[in-house]
């Protein structure tokens, strides 16, 4: 006799709205290789709704954009 197990999973979250567009607010300089490619990169995660790797693309923006274009 097959034993049935009940699976129980919460039901999502809804996130407020507006945080994506918070976690991806970022300004890649026009002139920079490096933010240029992490733009490219931050896209295509957005386009395939991968906002984790998105968020990671626009960290390095911010961090690369703040310390090396002062």
């Amino acid at each position: 006799m097959a034993t049935k197990h009940k699976t129980t999973q919460e039901p999502p979250i809804g996130l407020p709205v507006g945080l994506n567009a918070w976690l991806l607010d970022c300004a890649p300089v026009r002139d920079c290789k490096t933010c240029q490619a992490e733009w490219r990169h931050l896209n295509a995660a957005k386009e395939r709704d991968d906002i984790t790797q998105a968020a990671k693309h626009a960290t390095k923006i911010r961090d690369h954009a703040s310390g090396t274009h002062e």
